[in-house]
């Protein structure tokens, strides 16, 4: 008696439409998607593992000095401002929101000592522009066009132009309020930027660039509550409420 054939699948065995038999997988086309997905992977990535990388360790001086060079040359006033921010960066100040009698005008509370107001106010200072004397002027003339938060009855040098909320008034007052957005194309190196934190406080810092020069990437430079002053990608961590430029540009 003859025996019955075998094959890749017998009649016995399997009941129903003859699957095909499988195809061998084709190295070439395999090792082809492997070089492009890598490709791409390395395109879209690479800038993105760069920034991570610098926030973990930090800009190096050879980064910042070149970005600082770069920015001072061009001639921009926002770029004055914003090389300014980067130098301020690198300076080891205190977290301090004691009350400080200072001179008038161009008084400063004790190096090494500062909150997030005074990283704009000295940067500012550093390209001529003395927000001290300016804010303390305006509200001489037009205090009620100030937020009554502090019930002060009158002007006081030493500390109005620390406060956050005042500087915001007075750059909404006298420079440009620029739109407020989650998108970098609207910002520029040397802007202003006020935030409202989870706690309801003002917040506020300069943006800058990114350590990696990226265009169009932004960072910021501000001193949070208790900590060291920041070059961060913080742009958007939190609500921005207020968006300046002063000089208007």
């Amino acid at each position: 008696m003859a025996r019955p054939k075998t094959g890749f699948y017998s009649t016995i065995e399997y009941v129903g439409a003859r699957p095909r038999k499988p195809k061998k997988p084709s190295f070439f086309g395999g090792w082809v998607i492997l070089v492009i997905t890598a490709g791409a992977g390395i395109f879209f990535v690479k800038p993105w593992l760069g920034n991570v990388l610098a926030a973990q360790v930090g800009p190096t001086v050879e980064q910042t000095e070149e970005l600082i060079g770069g920015l001072l040359v061009s001639g921009n006033k926002g770029d004055d401002l914003g090389a300014e921010a980067l130098r301020y960066a690198g300076r080891e100040t205190q977290y301090d929101p004691s009350y400080f009698k200072i001179k008038y005008p161009n008084g400063d509370v004790p190096f090494g000592k500062g909150v997030a107001a005074d990283v704009v106010v000295r940067c500012y200072r550093q390209v001529g522009v003395d927000l001290q004397e300016l804010i303390h002027e305006d509200m001489e003339k037009n205090l009620r066009a100030y937020p009554q938060l502090w019930d002060a009855q009158a002007t006081d040098s030493n500390i109005d132009h620390r406060r956050v909320p005042n500087i915001q008034r007075f750059l909404s007052r006298h420079g440009e309020s620029k739109k407020i957005s989650r998108d970098f194309v609207d910002y520029a190196v040397g802007d202003v930027v006020v935030w409202a934190l989870a706690d309801a406080e003002a917040h506020i810092g300069i943006v800058v660039p990114d350590p990696a020069g990226e265009p169009g990437v932004f960072w910021v430079v501000h001193h949070p509550s208790g900590g060291k002053v920041q070059w961060e990608n913080a742009l958007f961590d939190h609500q921005v409420i207020g968006h300046y430029r002063y000089p208007s540009r």
